[in-house]
């Protein structure tokens, strides 16, 4: 149960990961977007942590 909580959790930051890619290779990117999603990837990597 762990190992499958881990891995989710790094699924989860890879795909938060890869939408902070793209939004930041937009002409415009949103920054309220940007700042969001860089908070739920900060978060995720600390649960990381804990385990």
């Amino acid at each position: 149960m762990q190992q499958s909580h881990v891995r989710a959790l790094e699924q989860k930051h890879a795909g938060i990961e890869r939408m902070i890619h793209d939004e930041e290779r937009r002409p415009a990117p949103d920054t309220a977007l940007l700042s969001t999603l860089k908070k739920q990837k900060l978060r995720i990597k600390e649960a990381l942590q804990l385990h």
